[in-house]
């Protein structure tokens, strides 16, 4: 093949330029420090690379979604922390209440200081996260929760939804509760049944306590869970009878119920305990619900005590009844003085078991707070073995490229001088 002048000088001039660009390359890879600049550099580990980036960015958006999270349950924290701290207060306030040496002016005060209790627990349940949207509305971020509908009675406008963020690749963490769990789904007396003593009760007994002793029981198909202890007085002595409302029975007889005297004699501070006791109960058929009422004072006859199956009661009934019963205050009779104590009871308890919700759920909040933080630092570990993975894809030997970019020296100067020697071949020098 014949070789042309002006093709040695191409052919040339492309050695050069190509030593040129090796050498330029290897600068360029030197003053960054990376050895894959771009895929045709290496193919797989560029492919490799691309992919743990991409899982290093989402591992990115999981730590900010974690800090997103940390900063809405810092806020609940915050709102519930304040909420111990009123419901204290409160339970302090139901307990000076019940101080019998109070005056109806005494107690008119203590109502208008529950008064403010009330409004400051209505701004609780109300307060935002500082951009617009409501901590306790569950997914209706931007709906105000609550509203007094009338005095004592709060709509909830929220729902039961719970936002989430995403703090890992499999791990969805809820940032809020809902208004309704925290304040208004409380069930009432011990989380069973409730014992009430009727408005009318014209004696002065006083329910101290209600026990729960076998849960199993309490659920049997068999009970109707909605019960009346009524008492009859004759001659001093106070007899009761335990009726079934729903299917119009006495648990003692197992027929319908009469008038007084009935079987079982009432002793004041003695549980009345809702299972067969034979005797003095005649009912062929024996029941046993788990269950115990105790009764302090003395119940007149016609008197009766309620005992049903509890039921939800949200903070602001609970502080309102309260706030009624101390404005209504007593009239100084002995039965007006009982049915003072059982009202202060029954808001005692279910103050106990409001702040009992709360700090269930402050526990709650306190264990997703202490997950996001595991799970930043886990997300950091990560982080650092992306980083490490790309570093052995991506980063220069320093070492071996000072020696290529060497060698490329030397190949740019020997490719220099051979272009010299070839285009100084003349046929004339040799004539």
């Amino acid at each position: 093949m014949r070789i042309s002048t002006n093709m040695v000088y191409e052919l040339g001039v492309s050695g050069l330029q190509q030593r040129q660009q090796d050498q330029i390359h290897l600068q360029q890879q030197i003053s960054s420090g990376r050895r894959v600049m771009t895929p045709a550099d290496d193919p797989i580990a560029a492919a490799a690379a691309l992919n743990v980036k991409q899982s290093q960015a989402l591992n990115a958006q999981y730590k900010t979604n974690g800090d997103v999270a940390k900063s809405q349950l810092s806020l609940e924290e915050s709102a519930l922390s304040d909420l111990t701290a009123l419901l204290q207060d409160a339970h302090t306030l139901a307990v000076n209440a019940g101080d019998p040496t109070l005056t109806n002016v005494d107690r008119a005060a203590l109502a208008t200081e529950l008064d403010g209790r009330y409004q400051e627990l209505l701004g609780l349940a109300n307060r935002g996260d500082g951009n617009g949207r409501f901590l306790f509305s569950g997914y209706q971020g931007a709906t105000q929760p609550f509203s007094e509908t009338s005095p004592g009675v709060v709509a909830y406008s929220g729902d039961a939804g719970q936002r989430v963020a995403q703090i890992g690749p499999v791990r969805m963490i809820a940032v809020n509760d809902s208004g309704n769990a925290v304040f208004g789904d409380i069930r009432n007396g011990n989380g069973a049944f409730a014992a009430a003593a009727a408005g009318a009760n014209a004696g002065t007994g006083i329910i101290d306590s209600s026990v729960l002793s076998d849960p199993s029981k309490w659920n049997t198909a068999a009970n109707a869970k909605d019960f009346s202890i009524r008492f009859f007085s004759s001659g001093g002595a106070v007899t009761y009878d335990i009726v079934d409302n729903v299917n119009n029975v006495s648990m003692l007889t197992g027929v319908a119920p009469a008038a007084g005297p009935y079987l079982r004699t009432f002793t004041p501070g003695t549980p009345i305990s809702f299972a067969t006791q034979a005797p003095p109960d005649t009912n062929a058929t024996p029941f046993d619900f788990g269950a115990s009422v105790t009764i302090s004072g003395a119940p007149a006859g016609g008197d009766s005590v309620s005992v049903q199956a509890s039921t939800s009661q949200d903070m602001f009934a609970t502080l309102h009844s309260l706030i009624t019963a101390l404005k209504t205050g007593t009239n100084a009779t002995p039965a007006s003085n009982a049915q003072y104590q059982n009202a202060v009871n029954t808001a005692l308890t279910e103050l106990d078991n409001g702040l009992n919700n709360v700090l269930k759920t402050r526990a709650s909040v306190g264990a997703r707070l202490k997950e996001v933080d595991t799970a930043q630092s886990s997300a950091d570990d990560v982080d650092q073995q992306y980083e490490q993975t790309l570093s052995g894809l991506q980063d220069l030997d320093y070492t071996k490229a000072i020696s290529d970019l060497s060698q490329q020296q030397i190949y740019l100067q020997a490719a220099q001088q051979s272009f010299l020697k070839i285009t100084k071949l003349n046929l004339f020098d040799l004539l």
